[in-house]
């Protein structure tokens, strides 16, 4: 007979058995009690058959047959009842809390994980247990523990020999042939423990890693910080000892900041922290550390800073070089400009070390390894030596191979720290013959004209810088930096501070062919639109003391309301009075400054800037145009961007951007290709009008001595106030050259060095563009040339308009000092003016440029009259530089 069917109703009451069932029900709470006694919705349909099977209308218990069946039925009951299907194992009651019914709550049954946690209602479901929230820290670190058995079992301690010494990078000239093999490997000299001074090793440990006699090898707290600021996003550095930086260094090859490669730093670091003793791991990473200067390992530092043996280095040296661990290139006390410009000066470099290095020795008295008698012997930078060391670097080589590497880091191609572990093979863009060439060309005329036994207030310091630029292609073929790259550091071809003087005119001319003057008689924003190009035909005042106006007519002034005047050189005008007009082709065969300063006031200084930037020089180069004397060149570039910018010109227009490295490689393959990407700065025939004017400087105006056998030249020169520097700048087709002399103190420790005067510098009276330096640039010229085919400059089409429209004259200069190389009598003390033939137009296209004879309150003189900031100009412009010239290849001091 079935459980589940009806038993026919049994006698109630009466006997032992209804006593104990009665009993049994009242202490059962409400199992026990009726349904229909609870008064609840479940007594209209919430019974089951089971319990209308237990009990009888009215909630009267039925009798069952057997104990068996009786047992069956409590469970039943007990259960929730046999087949009345429950709320789902997760599934609430209608209001939403879980009912505890239905398998999935059955509290006979265990789960794994109690989560969400059984017999919980609301936040409290959902907040793990402390018995869950132990077994699963207990189970994190478990997996970590085997995480990092694995891996310390897989780990092997690579082989050191291998490692240890950094490659050598090989720099190549243009023809392939090798320049240099400089690294790591040419500037190491292993030494052990007993020659490292114990003040060094004291000195690492108290600034790196003070516990690292007593670590595993890592520190678990930098581990940390490094984790944190990976999880951050940030750099994974911070949690390194001297056994991992000794395992990074020396072991790994491996300079990257992945969170594998320092994971696998971490298990190596423990596996040497618990193989190799602390000794052989001091002496190894002291070996193989980068100290900067291309030394690898102590001795070489040692010898790289103090020209003495690792073993003779004091406490005060041995802090410096621990300074010099955290990165050379900020803690180099001779800077570091070719990397980063403006951070690594070596003011701010040597103020860096010293507080670093004494802050090494105030740990080294704090943990008991230096007496503080002894640290208060060293509360100065020891005295360095030059940053050479490697003795291939001479001559030229170390200007060429410092370029090259500022190029790749500045470009970002290579990393300054790719650069230091080496392999890397370097083809530059050098001309070995041309480099040579230019070379012998400054030797020579140093060699018969600067004498300082002879002349040492007039000999002494001279300097001289140059650079020779393709101009198809914008590669640097050859650079003169100095007497030699291991005495004098500061690369006179990449930085020099010396201005550029009338160079500077060049691009006064293309502002004013390629945008024109502006109309006086239009409002000054329609002014910028309205503009009238010029050609070399154009008028304009030669007179000495010339005022200079506004392109509206208006006198100059400046912040203290003075007039200006601009002084030509030698104090000479030029053309007939009283209009003393000129045409610009004469202006600038004979650099005439009145010319000049007033175009550049009609086409706007602005514009004379932005052409100076298209043909190719840096802005940070360039003087503010707040200063009629931008025109005459008051900026310093470098020789490179002159030979550069002027190549733009020998280019019909098309500019290249200077470069040295043409490709690098590694042992995996090509690293870097440079790419020519040619910009159109001006229109040709915009750049070839200004060729076609500058080979009249040449072929009969202050140029004359860089003529060339049977080739077509075009340049300018360029001298200074107070004669503090010279330049010649020309091109041909095939290259265009810059070369500068000026007189600075070598002494390159000293802040804000000053130009000195070169009157009666090598004999002459007074040094100019047309002197010494086109003396350079020609003899540098016919030998760099030799052999190539002769190509003439195209002929220019017809460009602008000719202001003022008469004929211009044809002056013959007064003898005069002007920028000759062949001496002239003293001038007289009156200004002296040229008279032309024919006649000069008594009629100005713009009235206001025909000038009065009403003088203003300053006088743009000897010393440029007026004073602004910077100084004005006099002769042929200002200077009173610095030294700390921004006019390198990337616009900044390479050092």
């Amino acid at each position: 007979m079935s459980e589940h069917r009806r038993k026919p109703p049994q006698p109630q009451g009466g006997g032992r058995a209804a006593a104990r069932r009665g009993q049994s029900g009242s202490s059962s709470g409400r199992r026990a009690a009726p349904r229909g006694a609870t008064g609840s919705l479940a007594d209209s349909y919430g019974t089951s058959s089971q319990e209308s099977a237990a009990f009888g209308p009215g909630g009267d218990e039925r009798q069952y047959g057997s104990r068996a069946e009786a047992r069956r039925a409590a469970q039943r009951s007990a259960g929730g009842g046999g087949r009345r299907r429950g709320p789902e194992p997760g599934r609430g009651n209608r209001r939403g809390a879980p009912t505890g019914r239905g398998r999935a709550a059955d509290p006979g049954r265990k789960r794994l994980i109690d989560y969400p946690r059984a017999g919980k209602y609301g936040v409290a479901r959902w907040v793990p247990s402390w018995k869950l929230v132990t077994g699963l820290f207990i189970g994190f670190i478990g997996s970590l523990v085997a995480v990092a058995g694995v891996g310390y079992a897989l780990v092997s301690v690579p082989n050191i020999d291998k490692t240890a010494t950094a490659q050598n990078n090989v720099f190549y000239w243009s023809d392939g042939s090798e320049m240099v093999s400089t690294g790591g490997e040419t500037n190491r000299q292993i030494i052990n423990l007993a020659q490292i001074p114990k003040a060094m090793q004291y000195a690492v440990v108290s600034q790196e890693n003070k516990t690292f006699y007593t670590d595993s090898g890592i520190d678990p707290k930098g581990i940390a910080r490094a984790v944190f600021n990976m999880v951050r996003g940030g750099e994974t550095q911070g949690g390194s000892t001297i056994t991992q930086q000794y395992v990074k260094n020396a072991l790994l090859n491996d300079q990257s900041q992945t969170v594998t490669r320092k994971f696998k730093e971490i298990f190596i670091s423990i596996k040497v922290g618990a193989t190799v003793n602390k000794d052989q791991i001091m002496a190894e990473y002291l070996n193989s550390a980068y100290y900067g200067r291309n030394a690898y390992g102590l001795q070489a530092a040692a010898r790289a800073y103090f020209n003495k043996d690792a073993e003779k280095l004091d406490p005060g040296e041995c802090a410096f070089l621990a300074a010099t661990l955290k990165g050379a290139t900020y803690y180099d006390p001779a800077g570091a400009t070719s990397i980063d410009p403006a951070n690594a000066t070596p003011e701010a470099n040597q103020k860096r070390a010293l507080r670093q290095m004494q802050d090494t020795l105030n740990k080294m008295v704090e943990y008991g390894h230096l007496s503080a008698a002894d640290r208060a012997n060293y509360t100065s930078l020891p005295k360095w030596q030059n940053p050479r060391s490697n003795t291939q670097l001479k001559g030229q080589v170390g200007y060429l191979v410092d370029l090259a590497k500022a190029y790749l880091v500045n470009k970002k191609i290579i990393t300054a720290d790719q650069l230091q572990q080496g392999g890397y093979s370097i083809y530059t863009t050098f001309d070995k013959k041309k480099v040579g060439e230019l070379e012998a060309a400054v030797k020579k005329v140093r060699k018969e004209n600067i004498d300082p036994k002879k002349r040492p207030t007039k000999d002494t310091f001279v300097q001289f810088g140059g650079a020779s630029v393709e101009p198809s292609t914008g590669a640097i073929r050859a650079c003169y930096g100095g007497e030699d790259a291991t005495t004098h550091f500061t690369n006179n071809c990449d930085s020099t501070g010396a201005q550029v003087g009338s160079t500077f005119k060049t691009f006064v001319l293309a502002a004013a062919m390629k945008w024109g003057v502006r109309d006086p008689d239009l409002g000054e924003s329609q002014a910028q639109d309205e503009r009238t190009v010029v050609n070399a035909k154009s008028l304009f005042s030669g007179k000495n003391d010339l005022k200079i106006k506004n392109y509206d007519g208006s006198i100059w002034k400046n912040e203290e309301g003075k007039e200006w005047l601009q002084e030509n050189d030698g104090k000479q005008s030029y053309g007939s009075p009283p209009k003393f007009q000129i045409d610009l082709r004469e202006a600038m065969r004979e650099s005439v400054n009145s010319a000049f300063v007033q175009l550049g006031m009609d086409v706007g200084l602005d514009k004379v800037k932005e052409a100076a930037m298209d043909a190719g020089l840096k802005e940070n180069s360039l003087a503010g145009t707040n200063f009629p004397s931008f025109s005459i060149g008051i900026s310093d570039p470098s020789a490179i961007r002159m030979a550069g910018a002027y190549a733009t010109f020998a280019a019909s227009g098309k500019q290249n951007e200077p470069f040295s490295v043409e490709r690098v490689t590694s042992k995996d393959g090509e690293v870097f290709k440079h790419k020519a990407a040619p910009e159109q700065a001006f229109e040709k025939k915009v750049a070839d009008n200004v060729t076609d004017v500058l080979k009249t400087v040449v072929d009969k105006g202050t140029g004359t001595n860089a003529k060339l056998t049977g080739r077509d030249v075009a340049g300018k020169t360029g001298t200074t106030d107070g004669n503090k520097s010279a330049w010649f700048v020309g091109y041909t087709p095939q290259l265009s050259t810059a070369i500068t002399m000026f007189r600075l103190d070598d002494d390159e420790t000293k802040k804000n060095r000053t130009f000195l005067e070169m009157y009666g510098t090598g004999g002459q009276e007074k040094i100019h563009g047309a002197s010494f330096p086109s003396e350079i640039w020609h003899d540098y010229m016919e030998q760099a040339l030799k052999g190539q085919p002769t190509i003439d400059f195209p002929t220019p089409e017809p460009i602008g308009k000719v202001l003022n429209e008469e004929p211009s004259p044809t002056p013959t200069p007064t003898p005069t000092e002007s920028e000759s190389s062949t001496p002239t009598p003293t001038p007289t003390p009156t200004p002296s003016f040229v008279t032309p033939s024919p006649t000069a137009s008594e009629t100005c296209r713009f009235t206001w440029q025909c000038d009065d004879s009403s003088g203003g309150t300053d006088n743009g003189g000897t010393d440029g009259g007026v004073t602004p900031t910077p100084t004005a100009t006099s002769t042929e412009e200002n200077s009173n530089g610095n030294g700390n010239g921004n006019g390198g290849l990337f616009g900044g001091s390479t050092g």
